[in-house]
């Protein structure tokens, strides 16, 4: 099965993809919604976000969770990649709660693939984690 991790940063969807657990050290790493204001822009993103799915034949995407407030609350704009993500017509989204990724993480012994880039290290064991 192929699963697509993701991790939500600002204006930005920090991706993974896993092929039966094998790491896909793909050309696209993230995706840019440049303005959540501009509705042509909204739809780029989609459009981004779908052609990424199908190129890839993601059969499944898992999206770290975030804080809905206090210290560590996600922001706006990832609340609202989150939705359009969740609308993806190709495939299946589930949230993982960052107290999952970090049990799992402490409970096995991970060696990073060499090419995965640092800042997709929470993608990666998210994606990881729910295999």
């Amino acid at each position: 099965m192929r699963v697509c991790g993701i991790e939500l940063k600002a204006n930005n969807v920090v991706l993974v993809v896993l092929d039966e657990r094998e790491f896909m050290d793909l050309k696209i790493k993230k995706i840019t919604l440049e303005n959540d204001e501009q509705q042509d822009d909204i739809r780029q993103f989609c459009n981004d976000f779908l052609i990424f799915l199908e190129e890839n034949r993601v059969e499944r995407v898992y999206i770290k969770k975030r804080a809905k407030k206090g210290t560590f609350a996600g922001g706006a704009v990832t609340f609202k990649m989150e939705g359009l993500i969740q609308l993806n017509p190709v495939c299946s989204v589930e949230l993982v709660s960052a107290q999952a990724v970090s049990a799992f993480e402490r409970k096995n012994e991970l060696l990073l693939p060499l090419k995965l880039k640092k800042y997709q290290e929470q993608a990666y064991l998210t994606a990881l984690s729910s295999l």
